[in-house]
């Protein structure tokens, strides 16, 4: 299976990055409260940004990346994934 970087946007506005294999039931486990703890308090969320990595270690290492960036840039990220209609597949 392959593996997906996400951000999802949490009900608060704020930006959490992770990975899966499976986008659709990330986030419905996010939505759940079964996720993350960061965002148990902060649902609903909605996926914003997916990129797929080739290895669990290449999501692993791109998630980190993305973490590092500051919020400004996050949005950037965001904003110039729907800018490209072609690199655009967020799972529903």
């Amino acid at each position: 299976m392959p593996w997906t970087v996400y951000l999802a946007r949490c009900r608060d506005g704020s930006l959490y990055a992770g990975v899966t294999t499976d986008p659709v039931r990330r986030q419905a486990q996010h939505n759940a409260g079964c996720g993350a703890a960061y965002t148990r308090a902060r649902a609903p969320v909605t996926f914003v940004y997916c990129e797929e990595a080739s290895d669990r270690s290449a999501a692993l290492r791109r998630e980190r990346a993305i973490k590092q960036l500051t919020r400004a840039e996050k949005e950037a990220l965001v904003c110039d994934f729907y800018r490209k209609p072609a690199r655009r597949s967020i799972p529903t």
